[in-house]
């Protein structure tokens, strides 16, 4: 009770712990969201080469002098852009990804060795810096979190649609192709802000491993994406309990909960005798 009572406290009387559970509650909600489509949609490898570009963005701003949550978002949202510009494939543009991800390490690697003084700051790109997260950062953090929630409950029908069969959405008229760029925006802007809770080396741990483990358990569309809005929620608070209470970084103890809690969830269905085979239910009855 008295540890309860003196983590409320810290809530209350220090600011950074409050700007840290404000952000990170703000991105795995976001993270949640945009994760569960980017697993729907086999996109994985995708989020993974943008977080790299984030750091190439962060790396690059601090030569031009800007914040590298700046430098993050410019770069990010660039190289969406880009990926989503080379190919007319809907999805699995691994080849792209890959020519992006490479190139942007590359581009990570030479500002670094130009800026020599940046690299202790890079630890907190790499693997996360939530208790350094400024007021500012995190009033950004909310109004973009709050624009991507508002800019997917615009598409989500069709993006669900698309999701599950593009082939029937293109053939009804959805604009598969606008919507898969869109997405690779909203991807782009999710990864820079997971960067500042796990850090570069450690966004699966919130974009991908909650909408992993929710798919295990349920085939409902919706059933399945509160479920990793609500796996998010509780990787990211236990995290920053943790971390409060600890010694280690937040982003190790939330990374290490999403790994047990996947791996234990994949061998409880793997003792439990196999099950009739159901179909998924279609986008259109889940969202009416």
């Amino acid at each position: 009770m008295s540890t309860l009572l003196e983590l409320f406290q810290l809530y209350q009387n220090q600011e950074f712990v409050r700007n840290a559970f404000l952000a990170g509650t703000m991105v795995a909600i976001v993270t949640a969201i945009v994760g569960y489509f980017v697993v729907l949609r086999s996109q994985a490898f995708a989020g993974h080469a943008l977080s790299h570009v984030g750091f190439a963005g962060a790396t690059g701003a601090a030569l031009l002098g800007l914040s590298s949550l700046t430098g993050m978002f410019a770069l990010t949202l660039l190289a969406a852009l880009g990926m989503g510009a080379l190919d007319k494939r809907l999805q699995g543009r691994d080849i792209e990804t890959g020519i992006v991800l490479s190139f942007a390490l590359g581009l990570g690697v030479l500002f670094l060795n130009i800026y020599t003084q940046y690299a202790t700051q890079t630890v907190g790109v790499l693997f996360g810096s939530l208790w350094s997260v400024s007021h500012n950062d995190m009033l950004v953090t909310l109004i973009v979190g709050l624009i991507v929630i508002g800019v997917l409950a615009l598409i989500f029908r069709p993006l669900l649609f698309s999701s599950i069969d593009p082939e029937v959405a293109q053939a009804r008229g959805i604009p598969v192709r606008l919507l898969s760029v869109i997405f690779l925006l909203l991807i782009a802007v999710t990864v820079t802000e997971a960067v500042q809770v796990v850090g570069v080396l450690l966004v699966f741990a919130l974009l991908i491993v909650p909408a992993a483990i929710a798919r295990q358990l349920t085939n409902r569309p919706l059933v399945a994406l509160w479920l990793t809005l609500l796996l998010g929620l509780a990787f990211t608070w236990i995290g920053l309990l943790l971390g409060l209470l600890g010694h280690w970084p937040v982003g190790f103890y939330i990374s290490a909960l999403a790994a047990l809690s996947y791996f234990t969830v994949t061998g409880f269905k793997r003792l439990r005798p196999p099950t009739r085979y159901q179909n998924m239910p279609h986008p259109n009855r889940e969202c009416d």
